[in-house]
């Protein structure tokens, strides 16, 4: 539960800081956001939502994505490791991991991660192309 400064009595809301509600609720108004176009929104409220249900791989992945769309890509890298390291059989977070790096331009870094989740998920189209993109412009800076 989120403290308020007065202690775990005290609802959540304007005063102390906190949005209103309960993390569930944080969630699904973070979910809403970023399905509305609005990333940076969604991000800050989710980060709450993560901050107080740490071990939450959906909460994490809903703020991952936030923080990606919202151009917090080193955020959103630090998001989908965390995701990968409660759960290395997860490809959606190899994938991000790898646009993450990729957007703050360590291709060499977003290379491994794709080449993962493709391992992992070959039939998906989008996961494929981002690898072949990263490996062309790679190519492309040796020459």
């Amino acid at each position: 539960m989120v403290q308020g400064r007065g202690g775990p009595s005290d609802p959540p809301g304007p005063e102390t800081g906190a949005p209103v509600g309960d993390v569930y609720e944080w969630f699904q108004r973070g979910m809403r956001l970023l399905s509305e176009g609005s990333p940076a929104a969604a991000a800050a409220l989710l980060e709450r939502a993560a901050d107080a249900e740490p071990e939450s791989r959906s909460v994490r992945e809903a703020l991952a994505r936030a923080q990606f769309n919202s151009r917090q890509y080193a955020d959103a890298a630090d998001s989908f490791r965390w995701i990968i390291d409660a759960n290395p059989a997860e490809d959606y977070a190899y994938f991000g991991l790898g646009l993450s790096l990729w957007r703050t331009g360590d291709m060499e870094g977003a290379q491994e991660p794709l080449a993962i989740a493709v391992a992992m998920r070959p039939d998906l189209r989008h996961y494929v192309s981002a690898l072949k993109s990263v490996r062309a412009t790679l190519r492309a800076r040796r020459m």
